[in-house]
């Protein structure tokens, strides 16, 4: 089983571009990340401004995925609709309790009767419980809906988490970390909170529109039309703001997914970034993404906000109509006080619901930006599927064969040219060369991070293509420079390399790794949880313990870049003897950049520009007089002059 690397900074992009990119994978920044000083924009991030592309396509996407909830959906519709028609009948028959009450204190007046209290008392009990159903449909309704956002979100976070093992690694390379936890967190929050709370308001202020209607044609048709003639009034002021406040909204989650990933990036590297005075450049860069993420909050909440004073004023204005009218019409006796004070509640109840929906209309907007990162992602090119009839890689030898392998991390830039070798099962080979050369793509091409563009990489036999990656990378063990430790107690972080071992196995491991020393001196010992950078243990006994988990996988071939470079001499010597141990009877690729470490080596592989230049073993390359001969000279010249 693999150890899973570091995930690659768009900063490294030159590197990878040259042919040897530092990386191996999306795993956690938890140790050894590089911190990088580019933005967090990933692939789906629009410009500043930009309206979302495709809302009606969003929305269409978001109500697929409340489909199988149509049930639930349904439940709170009705729920809702009846609590709305209990709320709806309370002015009316609030109005009945008025009209008796001013019926009755007229003719106390004139001396022609009393009120009717018991009457009163009647429609007050019954408005009592009117409202009560009211308030148990509402909760019920509200109950549903939180249920049905919960799991909307646990879906699209499982969705994005199955996502995430999907993708390619070419899509961690150009984006960064932050970028895609803001769409596993801000962007699914937002959606969330618009389910459980705006669905809700949109369904009952949807339902008392058209029961307000209703109820308000029931007592006069006349203040009705006057009503309703604020209407497109209100739709005119809701479009302008909509259609302004839109693209702030969506530069605000845009530039949230931004700062995001900067101060991901800069926290997971604040060592490396305070070691090159870094402080200044990444505030700098923080400010500009901070400053258009408040400028664009700012723009967006200060419109959305103008839509209840707005809407308050417009129906202020209906009040005073409805006020008018309903005096003429009761110095009339078309209809009675207790009409009219019922329905300057419904013009109440009408008014604040289009306001409502208004605003909601406003949060769908963010909702929908929201969304459309979110379906961005999970629209994002995969993997090629593994093969339906894939080949099983059973009882592995280990020969290994690059048949003409030609690669370029993008079509305009082929990093490896025309690369042709073979180990034989057992055989240890080593990879050598500048920086740049290809040294680490070739073992990104072996794991299958990446696939060839031509040409083919065959295991005993079988093109690497034909069998499933998860069977692949069973087959590997890899020890990387760069160390991967995650939070968790010592004992898991080995195990991590087979699940399924036993305790005394994981202790075994440890010893062949040298690790067994160092750990009776840790509080706790195996049960020492590493905190979330794997900070309290030292770089050497980091890597020692990523040896550890090698040795536990017992692959059957092995990639190692350079294990021992972060370790003491004493300690190198020592984890040197364990993988000459380890790597007995299994084919094993050595990326050397300290060539001194590989003379043992069966074959040595010397790369240049993505090609094989030379290859043999250390003395014949040295006897050859070649480019191997050239470096390995180098580096002991290098050395003298130091000393």
């Amino acid at each position: 089983m693999m150890t899973p690397g570091n995930k690659q900074n768009r900063s490294d992009s030159k590197s990878k571009n040259s042919g040897d990119s530092p990386g191996f994978g999306p795993g956690s920044r938890r140790s050894g990340g590089s911190p990088g000083f580019g933005p967090g924009q990933g692939p789906g991030a629009m410009m500043p401004g930009e309206k979302a592309r495709d809302f009606k396509g969003t929305m269409r996407k978001l109500i697929k995925a409340l489909t199988p909830f149509r049930w639930s959906f349904l439940a709170a519709v009705i729920f809702a609709s009846a609590s709305t028609v209990f709320n709806i009948f309370g002015p009316k028959v609030l109005g009945k309790a008025t009209t008796k009450l001013f019926e009755g204190a007229m003719a106390q007046i004139t001396g022609t009767g009393s009120i009717d209290f018991a009457y009163i008392g009647n429609i007050l009990i019954s408005m009592a419980i009117l409202y009560l159903l009211a308030a148990i449909f509402s909760y019920v309704q509200g109950w549903i809906l939180s249920g049905v956002s919960a799991k909307v979100t646990y879906t699209f976070r499982k969705d994005i988490a199955e996502k995430v093992n999907r993708l390619p690694l070419g899509y961690f390379d150009r984006t960064s970390h932050g970028e895609v936890l803001s769409r596993v967190t801000n962007d699914v929050d937002t959606v969330s909170q618009t389910l459980n709370q705006s669905l809700s308001q949109f369904i009952t202020s949807s339902v008392t529109i058209i029961g307000v209607l209703v109820m308000m044609l029931t007592i006069s048709w006349q203040m009705t039309l006057v009503t309703l003639l604020i209407i497109p009034l209100s739709l005119v002021f809701i479009k302008q703001i909509i259609s302004r406040s839109q693209k702030y909204f969506k530069e605000q989650q845009d530039y949230l997914g931004h700062v995001n990933g900067h101060i991901e990036e800069m926290y997971g590297g604040h060592l490396v970034m305070k070691a090159f005075n870094g402080e200044e450049k990444s505030i700098a860069r923080f400010d500009t993404y901070n400053q258009t993420l408040h400028s664009s909050a700012w723009k967006s909440q200060f419109l959305s906000g103008l839509m209840m004073p707005v809407m308050n004023f417009i129906g202020n204005l209906g009040y005073v109509a409805v006020a008018v009218l309903g005096g003429w019409l009761a110095a009339r006796s078309m209809i009675t006080v207790g009409d009219i004070q019922a329905f300057i509640q419904y013009v109440r109840n009408f008014t604040q619901p289009i306001s409502q929906l208004a605003n909601i209309s406003n949060i769908l907007q963010q909702t929908t930006a929201a969304a459309e990162r979110v379906f961005e992602f999970l629209n994002e090119a995969e993997e090629i599927p593994d093969p339906v009839d894939a080949v099983a890689l059973e009882k592995v030898q280990g020969r290994v064969e690059f048949d003409h392998v030609r690669f370029g991390y993008n079509p305009e830039n082929v990093v490896i040219k025309d690369f042709t070798a073979s180990a034989s099962p057992g055989q240890r080979v080593a990879i050598v060369g500048p920086t740049g050369a290809g040294k680490t793509t070739i073992v990104k091409l072996l794991m299958r991070f990446y696939d060839v563009d031509s040409g083919a990489i065959r295991i005993d036999g079988h093109d690497i293509r034909s069998t499933t990656r998860r069977d692949l990378r069973k087959q590997f063990g890899m020890v990387l420079q760069d160390t991967w430790l995650y939070n968790g107690t010592i004992m898991e972080n080995i195990r991590y390399g087979r699940p399924d071992a036993t305790d005394e196995e994981v202790y075994a491991a440890a010893k062949s790794a040298h690790v067994d020393h160092f750990v009776h001196t840790l509080p706790d010992g195996y049960n020492m949880v590493l905190n979330e950078e794997a900070s309290n243990v030292s770089q050497g006994q980091k890597q020692l313990l990523t040896i550890a988990r090698a040795v536990l996988a017992d692959p059957k071939i092995l990639i190692l870049d350079e294990a021992t470079s972060s370790v003491d001499t004493r300690t190198e010597i020592l984890i040197q003897r364990a993988m000459n141990k380890l790597m007995q009877g299994r084919t094993s690729f050595v990326i050397a950049h300290r060539l001194s470490t590989i003379r043992d080596a069966g074959l040595i592989l010397v790369m240049r520009d993505g090609d094989i230049v030379e290859q043999g073993d250390h003395g014949a390359l040295l006897e050859a007089g070649g480019f191997y001969a050239e470096l390995y000279n180098s580096q002991f010249e290098r050395a003298a002059a130091k000393l």
